[in-house]
């Protein structure tokens, strides 16, 4: 339980991070940030799965490189849904969807 909890508040500075490197991507406070995890977590385990079984054939044909589409518009997404957290253009989504992939496959080597 404690290892989960420090992953989260982790995950929640990388995003901290990402909106202070990101030029269009807005965090109000640690606590949206926090809210955005769990956002993030959820859209990550209900709607990704789906999508991808929906794009398989583009993200084949495009080896691979389609997913990184797929993320920059859930982040999208998770920036419509939670309150104190914005994301201004596809760009910037993208570029924070890396580098959030990045910390995620980081934390997790941790």
């Amino acid at each position: 339980m404690l290892n989960l909890l420090l992953r989260w508040v982790i995950y929640a500075l990388a995003i901290v991070f990402v909106s202070w490197v990101v030029p269009g991507i807005e965090v109000e406070s640690f606590l949206s940030a926090l809210l955005v995890c769990v956002i993030l977590a959820l859209i990550n385990t209900f709607i990704k799965p789906l999508i991808q079984i929906i794009t398989l054939p583009v993200n084949v044909l495009t080896l691979g490189l389609f997913s990184f589409v797929i993320n920059a518009l859930l982040l999208m997404l998770a920036g419509a849904v939670a309150p104190g957290f914005e994301v201004e253009g596809f760009v910037s989504a993208l570029i924070g969807s890396i580098l959030l992939s990045l910390f995620a496959l980081g934390i997790s080597r941790i």
